[in-house]
């Protein structure tokens, strides 16, 4: 460690980052960089480890590649946190990012971040349920034109969505079109799976924004073992009933009316119970767009979104945790 780095670390004994970069053991989360993580990345060597520290905080001060090589250079936090002696050239970071997208690692490292969480307390560790819910990304490119045949949120499936990449002008081949009240979006939806608890993110899913929450659904509690699975009515049908109990998951799905069939009593006093639980994921993705600033993407592609998404998801959880933690004090 460089006079620099020590100096800066012993300042900062009570900064907010860096008691953040303490509640995590970056040592086992860099393992689950596989053979990235024993080894240099690029011609320089640089350690894999504290490039995954820069990337998370590059996702909580919603910074680019640019700015994130200046702030190393320049703010004492960013260099305690790092520890980097030889700052990377803000190429370094792009490589490296779209290295860990390439390899498919992004849902592994917020896996163990979140049983670091669990096993220092601060997340709980056998849920009662879990709540999904989907949010809007625009892309970051701007399509030169809107489609005719626009998807509208909800009604998804209505619309045959096969579109030429050509025919949307836009440098985001995967990104599509949503139209949400009177606003047509251009761009994804970013799904989430939180805890009933704490409303910690536990899983990230990217779709293009036109894809039906209701047809998604199945996809993305494929691999879930919750003990309840609560959704809003656009999640609720028969198929996605049927996955729940299934997979041995009590369902928390709301109630939809049907035509010509209202709610009863019942099923209106059901969603209500269901309401009471469903904020913690609707708080989440406010957070997220408002705090770390995801209300669009800052790349192209789905697989490319989704990374980003983790990263932010990260991020959330610390600052949940941090937040925690400092409730227990």
């Amino acid at each position: 460690m460089s006079f620099l780095v020590y100096e800066a670390a012993q300042r900062l004994e009570k900064n907010s980052l860096v008691k953040l970069s303490r509640v995590i053991d970056w040592q086992k989360l860099g393992a689950k960089l596989g053979k990235l993580g024993r080894s240099g990345y690029g011609p320089q060597g640089y350690n894999p480890t504290q490039l995954l520290k820069a990337l998370v905080l590059q996702a909580w001060h919603n910074l680019s590649d640019e700015r994130l090589e200046e702030a190393l250079r320049v703010r004492l936090d960013f260099m305690a946190i790092t520890g980097f002696i030889d700052v990377p050239d803000h190429t370094t970071f792009c490589r490296f990012r779209n290295l860990l997208t390439k390899l498919k690692l992004w849902d592994g490292l917020l896996r163990e971040v979140n049983r670091q969480l669990e096993e220092a307390g601060l997340k709980v560790k056998e849920s009662q349920g879990a709540i999904i819910d989907a949010t809007i990304i625009e892309s970051a490119a701007r399509p030169i034109r809107e489609l005719e045949a626009i998807a509208v949120d909800r009604e998804e499936e209505q619309v045959d969505y096969k579109v030429n990449e050509t025919e949307i002008l836009s440098k985001d081949p995967d990104a599509t079109w949503l139209k949400k009240g009177k606003r047509s979006y251009f761009g994804y939806k970013g799904f989430a799976v939180v805890d009933q608890e704490d409303g910690y993110i536990d899983q990230i899913h990217i779709t293009p924004a036109h894809v039906s929450e209701m047809t998604e659904f199945q996809t993305v509690i494929k691999e879930r073992k919750d003990k309840r699975m609560y959704g809003d009515k656009g999640y609720a049908s028969a198929a996605n009933r049927a996955s729940l109990k299934q997979k041995g998951i009590k369902n928390g799905l709301m109630e939809k009316a049907k035509k010509n069939k209202p709610l009863t009593h019942w099923q209106k006093k059901f969603n209500q119970l269901i309401s009471k639980v469903r904020y913690r994921v609707e708080q989440g993705f406010g957070t997220l767009k408002r705090r770390f600033h995801f209300a669009r993407a800052s790349y192209f592609t789905t697989v490319k979104v989704h990374g980003q998404m983790v990263l932010k998801a990260m991020a959330f959880n610390l600052l949940k945790a941090l937040n925690k933690a400092a409730l227990k004090c």
